[in-house]
């Protein structure tokens, strides 16, 4: 089967070569000599000098919620991966959705106002695929508002825009290192912030609250990322320009055997330096889109609804929180993102398109 994604693997000696490091050490977590030397990588490579590594996404959305002290409502968007709003809802904060635009699938500026109420603390925003939000205008609002911005990032590893890093923009940028990213470390995240104080903060609500052995400081939890996962991610950031450049000609070939289907493809910002993390199509309808999914399925290759369904819709949440997003709801119901990572051949992507071209007849 040909997923949709597949994990990097770095040669298995260049892992052993890191592993070694840490028999040697003796330390597997709490902040060990590989956990350090990737955190100094990162915050290079991705210019971002307050940067804590964690030990998922998902807590380091939390962590931001947490760590900006927000409660009541957080704005979002309906169009992103369930932990979105599942952090929103684990912190005792309550989502209010604003629907996304249909150019680059992010939340809607121009409707975030009208969400805002007395009970708002923040704006917590997902740059879709990769594509970033218009972090102008939801900036603009939150200084307007009082309110603080934090930016799901999971998928925008090493994006800029106009020549910055889009993790300069928010108060708090949340990244993934989960295996399906282009870059990973195995399980793994990071917070990115714009204030050093609350980067601080951050990297002692990860390890307990407290710092030495007997000084407790703060409500904390266990989120540290361990040597056995900053070994990974070691061993992998070198890789990543190649492993962009790949994903690049890869969906170039797919937008050329695509063109002319009838299929919308997100629209990159004037100015964008794109990772190239997902390739996903919309179909002109629900029914077309299943047909087709289902001609992939039966051809050997797994593609994946991402995103579905829309958050607003989730069966948990107290119906007056489901308020309607149409644009959300509809292209959940017509998107696929096709197979796209390091090491998919030519020929399996070229029978990906014809089978994607069949189905569109």
């Amino acid at each position: 089967m040909i997923q949709v994604t597949k994990a990097y693997l770095p040669p298995l000696s260049q892992y052993e070569s890191q592993l070694e490091r840490i028999w040697q050490s003796g330390q597997i977590t709490n902040n060990g000599p590989l956990t350090k030397e990737l955190t100094e990588s990162l915050r290079a490579y991705l210019e971002a000098s307050n940067l804590e590594l964690v030990a998922n996404g998902t807590l380091a959305l939390q962590l931001a919620i947490k760590a900006l002290g927000l409660n009541g409502e957080i704005i979002t968007t309906p169009f992103s991966y369930v932990a979105t709003v599942t952090s929103i809802l684990w912190e005792n904060c309550e989502p209010v959705f604003v629907d996304i635009e249909d150019k680059t699938f992010c939340i809607d500026t121009g409707r975030i106002e009208a969400a805002i109420s007395g009970r708002t603390s923040a704006i917590l925003a997902t740059h879709v695929y990769g594509y970033p939000c218009d972090v102008v205008n939801i900036e603009q609002i939150a200084r307007k508002h009082g309110l603080k911005v934090i930016y799901d990032a999971a998928h925008a590893f090493g994006v800029r825009l106009n020549g910055q890093p889009i993790l300069r923009h928010g108060d708090v940028s949340a990244l993934s290192f989960h295996a399906t990213k282009l870059f990973h470390t195995t399980e793994g995240g990071a917070l990115v912030c714009r204030d050093k104080q609350v980067a601080k903060r951050i990297y002692l609500m990860r390890k307990f609250g407290h710092i030495g052995e007997d000084d407790y400081l703060e409500v904390g939890v266990n989120a540290n990322m361990s040597e056995i996962h900053a070994a990974m991610g070691l061993c992998i950031l070198p890789r990543v320009n190649e492993i962009v450049s790949y994903r690049r000609a890869l969906s170039e070939h797919y937008d050329s055997s695509l063109k002319g289907l009838g299929l919308i493809r997100p629209q990159a910002d004037k100015g964008l330096e794109y990772n190239y993390a997902y390739y996903p199509v919309v179909f002109p309808s629900h029914g077309n889109m299943m047909r087709v999914r289902q001609a992939l399925l039966d051809n050997g290759v797994g593609p994946r609804r991402y995103f579905y369904p829309s958050l607003n819709r989730l069966p948990y949440l107290r119906p007056e929180i489901q308020r309607p997003c149409p644009v959300s709801e509809s292209i959940t119901s017509r998107v696929l993102c096709l197979p796209l990572y390091f090491g998919l051949k030519q020929n399996e992507l070229e029978m990906i398109c014809k089978v994607v071209a069949e189905g569109m007849k």
